[in-house]
C-alpha cells in the first residue's frame, strides 16, 4: 500500500512539474508574440504600404525617447508667441519632421501611425460601423477618469441616452446662476486685492481652476457643494501623482505593482468613491420620498436614469446605471468639466494680454450687451467676438493634443490598409496648426477665421477644427463649458483690464491637458 502511495505521489508530482512546465512555455511563447514577433509583423505590414516610422527596437518602444525630448523641452520657457508644437510635442514634431506627416511612432509594442487629413480625422470620429474604438485605460487611468467617456457599443449608447437631458439647452439655462455665483466670488476676490493705485498682480493659473471647479462643484451638486469642493481637491491630487506614475502604464501588470504611486492613487480613488456614494445614496433617497428633482448634474442623471428604469411601466434596473456607474459618470463630470475650461481661460487671458485690441474689442462688445449687469443666456449666445477668440484659442491652444483610436480588425482608411492592433493618433494640435490647412498665419491668432463659422474658417473651406472631437462621440459637455467661458471671461472683462507681467514666462506644456508650466502671473487694473 505505501509503495502505491508512494507511486501516486511521484506520478502526481511529476504531472505538476509538467504541467508547470508547459505553463511556463506557452507563457514565454504569448510574452515573445506580444513583445517581439507581433510587433515586427506590425511594422513589416505599414512599411509595405509606404508609411515610414521609428524602428521597433524594445519593449518600451519610443517611450523613454519621448520623455526624454519633453524633459529637455521643460527645462527652459519658450518665446513669446503661439507657435507652441516644438516644446509642447516635441518627440511628435522630430518623428513627423523626419519621417512625414503620416508616419508611425512605438507605444511600447503597439505601432502609432499619425492620421493628419482632417477628412481622413473626420471618417475615423465618425465611426459609423464601430470600426475604430477608443484606446483602451489602464486600470490606474479609470481612477482618475471613466464612464461613458471610454465605453464601446450598446453601453456607451446607452449611457450617451441617459446623460443627453442634463446637458440639454434648456437645462443649461437653469444652471447659469451657478456659474454666476462662483464668478462673482472671483471678481470680489480680485476686487478685495486692488491697491491704492488701482492694480494688482497675481497667478490666474490657480485661480482658473479654483473658478472652474468651483463651477462643477455648484452645477454638479447642488446642494451638496461642499462635499463636491472636497471631491475636486481629491481628483487634482489624484491628476498629479497619476502624470508621476504614467510611464509604468506601457506595463500589462502595472495595477499590481505595490509602488507608492499606486498605493496613493488606490487610496485617493476609495476616498472619492465612499464621498460620492453618499452624496447619490442620499440623493435617491430624497427622490425616492418625492422631494422635487434639483436642477444640477447628478439631479437630472438620477432623474433621467429612473426614467429609463422605468420606460416600460416597471422598473428595471438593468436599463439604467448602477451606482457605480453614476460614481463614474461624477468624476468624469469634474475631470472634463474642470480641466477643459480652466485650461480655456487660463490661456484666453495669456493671449488677450498679448493681444490687447483684441482684449479692448471684446470688452466693448461685453459692456454693449451687458453694460455691468449680469450676462444673461440669451446675451451670452450673441457674443460673436468673444465667440470667435474662444474659438482661436481652442484651435491655438487644444485643451486635448491629441485623441487615439484602434483598430480592432483590418481596416481600410485612405490608400492605407492598417491591421488589426494599430494605434491610430489624431495629432489635434497638429492639425490646428498646419499651414497648408489654415494658411500662412496658421500659428497666429487670427480670430477673424471664424467670422463665418467654424465650417469656413480655414483656407479651402475643409473641417479641420476639432477641440471637443468630432462625430456621435463629441464632447457632450462642449456647451457647458463654452458657456461657463463666456460666463467667466465677460465678468473679468466687466471689472478689469489686463496685461502680462513681467514675471510671465510663456512654458505651455502638456499634463493630461495644456498647462502653463509656471503659471501666469497678470496685472490687472480695476476698470
Amino acid at each position: 500500500m505505501q509503495q502505491i502511495f508512494s507511486k501516486f505521489g511521484l506520478w502526481a508530482w511529476s504531472l505538476f512539474i509538467g504541467a508547470f512546465s508547459l505553463l511556463l512555455i506557452w507563457g514565454a511563447a504569448r510574452a515573445l508574440e506580444w513583445a517581439w514577433l507581433r510587433p515586427r509583423r506590425l511594422d513589416r505590414a505599414l512599411r509595405e504600404q509606404g508609411l515610414r516610422g521609428a524602428v521597433y527596437r524594445s519593449l518600451a518602444g519610443d517611450m523613454l525617447e519621448s520623455i526624454r525630448l519633453n524633459k529637455e523641452a521643460c527645462t527652459k520657457p519658450m518665446p513669446l508667441s503661439h507657435d507652441i508644437i516644438p516644446r509642447v510635442a516635441p518627440f511628435f514634431h522630430r518623428s513627423m519632421k523626419e519621417f512625414g506627416k503620416q508616419s508611425f511612432t512605438w507605444f511600447g509594442p503597439i505601432p502609432r501611425v499619425t492620421i493628419r487629413d482632417p477628412a481622413l480625422v473626420r471618417e475615423i470620429l465618425s465611426n459609423k460601423f464601430g470600426h475604430f474604438e477608443k484606446q483602451k485605460i489602464s486600470r490606474l487611468a479609470r481612477l482618475l477618469v471613466d464612464g461613458f467617456a471610454s465605453y464601446e457599443g450598446e453601453k456607451w449608447a446607452k449611457h450617451r441616452r441617459i446623460l443627453n437631458p442634463a446637458f440639454h439647452v434648456e437645462k443649461l439655462k437653469r444652471m447659469l446662476p451657478a456659474f454666476s455665483t462662483s464668478c462673482d466670488e472671483l471678481v470680489d476676490r480680485w476686487e478685495n486685492s486692488v491697491g491704492l493705485d488701482g492694480s494688482f498682480e497675481l497667478d490666474v493659473w490657480p485661480d482658473m481652476q479654483n473658478l472652474t471647479g468651483d463651477v462643477i462643484s455648484r452645477a454638479a451638486f447642488g446642494s451638496s457643494y461642499q462635499e463636491g469642493r472636497r471631491i475636486f481637491q481629491l481628483q487634482s491630487e489624484l491628476a498629479e501623482v497619476f502624470i508621476k506614475a504614467a510611464p509604468t502604464f506601457v506595463l500589462p501588470f502595472s495595477w499590481y505593482l505595490p509602488t507608492e504611486h499606486n498605493r496613493k492613487m488606490k487610496k485617493i480613488g476609495r476616498e472619492i468613491e465612499t464621498l460620492l456614494m453618499g452624496i447619490i445614496a442620499k440623493r435617491e433617497k430624497a427622490i425616492e420620498n418625492g422631494e422635487t428633482t434639483k436642477d444640477d448634474l447628478l439631479g437630472l442623471l438620477l432623474e433621467s436614469n429612473m426614467r429609463e428604469m422605468g420606460q416600460n411601466g416597471k422598473s428595471d434596473s438593468s436599463l439604467g446605471m448602477t451606482t457605480q456607474d453614476v460614481i463614474k459618470e461624477c468624476k468624469l463630470f469634474y475631470f472634463a468639466g474642470q480641466e477643459t475650461t480652466s485650461v480655456l481661460l487660463t490661456w484666453t487671458m495669456v493671449v488677450l494680454s498679448m493681444h490687447p485690441e483684441w482684449q479692448e474689442k471684446a470688452r466693448e462688445e461685453v459692456l454693449q450687451h451687458f453694460g455691468r449687469n449680469k450676462p444673461d443666456f440669451d446675451g451670452l449666445s450673441r457674443l460673436k467676438i468673444v465667440t470667435m477668440i474662444l474659438y482661436e484659442v481652442l484651435r491655438l491652444y487644444p485643451p486635448v493634443i491629441m485623441l487615439i483610436r484602434q483598430t480592432y480588425k483590418t481596416m481600410q482608411l485612405g490608400d492605407v490598409t492598417f491591421p488589426p492592433g494599430v494605434h491610430l493618433t489624431l495629432p489635434i494640435l497638429f492639425i490646428h496648426h498646419d499651414p497648408d490647412i489654415w494658411g500662412p498665419d496658421a500659428t497666429e491668432f487670427k480670430p477673424t477665421r471664424f467670422t463665418e463659422g467654424i465650417s469656413k474658417a480655414t483656407k479651402d473651406g475643409q473641417l479641420a477644427f476639432f477641440p471637443f472631437g468630432w462625430g456621435p462621440r463629441i464632447c457632450i459637455g462642449q456647451n457647458f463649458a463654452l458657456l461657463e467661458a463666456k460666463m467667466g471671461l465677460s465678468m473679468i472683462l466687466q471689472h478689469f483690464k489686463f496685461e502680462l507681467s513681467e514675471k510671465y514666462q510663456h512654458a505651455p506644456y502638456t499634463v493630461i491637458t495644456v498647462h502653463p508650466q509656471y503659471g501666469v502671473p497678470i496685472k490687472f487694473y480695476r476698470i
